[in-house]
């Protein structure tokens, strides 16, 4: 069989090509490259994305913002002087499923790079199959920290960038004393709470003022527990929610809100996982002064946002389709493995770990993005208030990028760690106190 290199995404599930973009018209069959000469003449990228399942409202716009990318460097000349091939996989919300196609995707696909997932227990799935192989994840949305792993760039937010700037902002400007800990229920939701938790308590809130909460994915029955937090936030205490809700479960939750009567005024809600792209096509009516922490927002007015908006447009050729932070985050991601590659002078794994440590790129704030040696990045925090038109009016900003802290420093496992991807050091989990790296022990939090 002869292998065709195309410059369009391929299409793969559960192992088997769907189709080929590429068209084998008009080709002689005697001047076809031979395999060899086709991995040869693209780099490939690997686009690791849940396409079906309850994570396909949040993801699918990820798959199509990373062909954007690719179509964009291709245009300027690929990498290494190279064209650009994306291999696209569906794991269909199914976190085994992950590991199955990360694999996939590195040992069979010789994909130079990934970039995917959504949720953290996606990555958990996946990092063992990165670690083993040596291939490169890049993780473009908001997580629990708790980790640095040599084979994975966090170009989301650590908990330092989202969830303890949020609960400060709830506190300092709303007056809020007691707390909903909303989330589903899977390993994202539960750490960064259980951060929030200690950090709440380290800041003299009692333990009746905080209410944890845990549901299923795709959980649509919210009436008893809108009941509860109404219930909760009516003891003469300014109640807020932290939603670490995640994917279309959000859709009858905010809906429930409404039914019962519960106003942003009331009990307003700070959500981490919901952002423009989860807002549109949905009645944004029971959201509307409701509020989301996140390092970017499409209505911020920045010259570059605006290019990156028309791009966006001009590609999916829809001036209706919204942008959100993890969009940026994979633009930053991808910005500075361009970067790396063209510095390292190869795709090779441990070259491009070593060259991108340090690299800089605009980010679409007006800030800067780096590379940090815990393979997180710098990030602004910003805090929105959603607009009836699924937009988010910003009314907080940090006044510089804040450094992604992997390892929290309110929990007793965590605060005496680092993260270090630079020699000496060469730690995920490096303890600053007795000098060791904990290597691949769990931390006391894990």
């Amino acid at each position: 069989m002869i292998s065709i290199p195309s410059f369009k995404p391929l299409l793969l599930s559960a192992g088997i090509a769907l189709g080929l973009t590429a068209s084998l018209s008009g080709l002689a069959e005697d001047a076809a490259p031979t395999a060899d000469q086709a991995d040869d003449e693209t780099i490939k990228v690997g686009v690791l994305h849940s396409l079906s399942g309850t994570m396909a409202i949040s993801e699918t716009t990820l798959k199509d913002t990373v062909l954007m990318l690719i179509e964009e460097q291709n245009e300027k000349g690929g990498v290494l002087g190279k064209q650009l091939e994306a291999v696209v996989v569906d794991p269909a919300s199914d976190w085994p499923l992950f590991a199955e196609k990360a694999r996939g995707l590195i040992e069979q696909e010789k994909v130079a790079a990934v970039f995917g997932c959504w949720t953290s227990v996606s990555r958990k799935s996946v990092l063992p199959v990165f670690e083993e192989l040596n291939g490169l994840l890049f993780y473009p949305v908001q997580y629990e920290g708790e980790e640095s792993s040599k084979n994975v760039f966090y170009t989301g937010a650590a908990p330092n960038q989202q969830a303890i700037p949020a609960v400060d902002y709830l506190k300092d400007e709303l007056g809020v004393e007691r707390w909903v800990l909303a989330g589903t229920d899977y390993v994202y939701p539960r750490t960064t709470n259980k951060i929030l938790e200690a950090y709440l308590k380290q800041n003299g809130v009692a333990e009746e003022d905080i209410m944890i909460n845990y549901t299923p994915f795709g959980h649509s029955d919210w009436q008893s527990i809108v009941a509860d937090i109404k219930k909760f936030g009516s003891e003469g205490k300014k109640t807020a929610v932290v939603s670490t809700i995640n994917g279309d479960a959000n859709v009858p939750f905010y809906k429930e809100l409404g039914n019962q009567g519960i106003s942003a005024e009331d009990i307003p809600v700070i959500a981490f996982s919901v952002g423009e792209e989860e807002l549109s096509g949905i009645d944004t009516g029971p959201l509307v002064g409701h509020l989301a922490a996140w390092n970017y927002f499409m209505s911020v007015p920045t010259d570059e946002n605006d290019a990156f908006i028309e791009t966006w447009h001009g590609f999916i050729d829809d001036p209706k389709r919204v942008t959100n932070d993890p969009m940026e985050a994979h633009k930053i991601g991808f910005d500075l493995w361009v970067q790396a590659v063209e510095k390292a002078g190869t795709t090779d794994t441990d070259a491009v770990e070593n060259a991108i440590v340090g690299l800089t790129t605009s980010n679409l704030s007006g800030g800067t993005a780096k590379m940090l040696p815990n393979h997180h990045i710098t990030k602004p925090v910003l805090i929105g208030e959603i607009q009836d038109d699924g937009q988010f009016a910003i009314v907080y900003q940090t006044e510089e990028e804040v450094p992604g802290d992997a390892w929290s420093d309110y929990l007793e496992g965590s605060k005496d760690l680092i993260g270090d991807w630079t020699d000496p050091i060469n730690c995920g989990n490096y303890n600053i106190k007795t000098k060791k790296c904990l290597g691949s022990e769990q931390a006391a939090t894990e």
